[in-house]
């Protein structure tokens, strides 16, 4: 009997042994599963054919400027008689925009004009004279040559002629001696008067009438009367960092973007390059550049004044090779998704670049699913990882 059940007993042990393997394998299977680090949420960029322009930026915000600004105020000092003009004002040029008292200044200029009348009086008086002392002395040579009068009555004749000539003369020049006098009082005049230089509009008036408006001293800046603007010629100033400014060339195309104008960018061209660099304390050394609008059109409601940005086109490839600049890596690698869920290193030849885009020569193909998001933690080649599914955009 015993030896009959030990065959069956053994059989019994063996399944149990066997049952008891797989449950284990099965747990360690499990615990494996469990504990197995999970893809890392990636955002990738797909790599693609495009356009990759070599761009240069400015350093700190520039401002968009009129090619005309004149800050106006009478050359002498004096109370403000008549404001022509308001702020947002438009005038034309010659116009009289702030007006000094002069009434004294008139004044001298109506005595001068009187003192002119009475000097082309007297220059008729004089010559008329002349004329008449001339036809006299004519006369007496005349009967001389005849034997009737003495050759000292003709010398007396003709000094008497010349004489009254040189009133004449002197009578002229008195004339012009009261024009000039005209001329100095009129200019006196003029140096209490504003006029507008250029047709533009009014930014700023600083004073009302009866107040005095003093001028500037020498070296020292006061507000000025009047701040005319043309705002019919505007162009976006500035600072280059000094290295990128040796790429540049006058004529290049670029683009102006505006705080005002979020999303909006408006082309331009550079139209000049300053001959110096500025060296600011505290501040890296800059130069600063001008790009102007291509189009009239836009800055027909453009403020003077408005913080602005520019990108200045260095050069620029259509239809290459081109990936996302922020997948990049330092020493020109980059990170792929592929298929398989895994991350992979590649080196890479790039081209040009800028802050969007590089130009990818080889090492990559066309398709090839490159990493953006490489600040991540874990994102390394050999993690494996999935994409980031972008959030649906909203119809608007």
């Amino acid at each position: 009997m015993h030896m009959e059940t030990s065959p069956n007993a053994s059989r019994r042990l063996l399944r149990r042994g066997i049952l008891a393997g797989a449950v284990l394998v099965l747990i360690a299977v499990l615990f494996w599963w469990s504990a197995r680090p999970k893809p890392i949420a990636v955002i990738v960029g797909t790599t693609e054919a495009g356009k990759v322009e070599t761009t240069v930026a400015n350093t700190r915000a520039g401002s968009v400027t009129a090619c005309r600004r004149a800050k106006l105020a009478p050359p002498m000092g004096g109370r403000i008689d008549k404001l022509l003009v308001r702020e947002g004002d438009r005038v034309k040029t010659g116009q009289v925009l702030v007006e000094l008292w002069n009434d004294d200044l008139s004044a001298r200029e109506r005595i001068s004009v009187e003192q002119r009348g009475s000097a082309q009086a007297h220059v008729r008086e004089a010559c008329l004279v002349a004329d008449t002392a001339r036809r006299n002395a004519e006369r007496t040579r005349a009967l001389r040559d005849k034997g009737f009068v003495s050759e000292e009555r003709v010398d007396q004749a003709e000094s008497e002629s010349k004489a009254k000539q040189a009133s004449c003369e002197s009578a002229r020049a008195q004339v012009g001696e009261a024009q000039a006098r005209i001329g100095a009082s009129r200019a006196d005049t003029s140096r209490t008067v504003v006029r507008a230089p250029f047709d533009g509009i009014v930014a700023e008036v600083n004073g009302e009438v009866g107040e005095y408006l003093t001028p500037s001293p020498p070296g020292i800046m006061t507000l000025p009367a009047i701040d005319l603007i043309d705002d019919s010629c505007l162009y976006v100033s500035a600072p280059i960092d000094e290295v990128d400014a040796a790429q540049l060339k006058v004529g290049m195309g670029g683009r102006i973007s505006l705080d005002a104008y979020r999303g909006k960018h408006f082309t331009g061209k550079l139209r000049r390059i300053a001959p110096y660099v500025l060296a600011l304390e505290k501040q890296a050394r800059t130069v600063e550049v001008e790009v102007e609008f291509d189009s009239p059109a836009d800055i027909r409601h453009l403020l003077v004044g408005y913080s602005a940005d520019i990108e200045v086109v260095v050069d620029a490839r259509d239809n290459v090779l081109r990936i996302p600049t922020s997948a990049l890596l330092p020493g020109n690698r980059a990170l792929l998704l592929n298929a398989d869920g895994m991350l992979e290193e590649r080196k890479i030849e790039i081209g040009l670049s800028n802050w969007e885009f590089t130009e990818v020569k080889s090492g990559i193909s066309r398709g090839d699913r490159v990493v953006t998001s490489l600040e991540r933690a874990g994102v390394k080649a050999g993690a494996a990882a999935v994409a980031e599914e972008k959030p649906a955009t909203k119809a608007k």
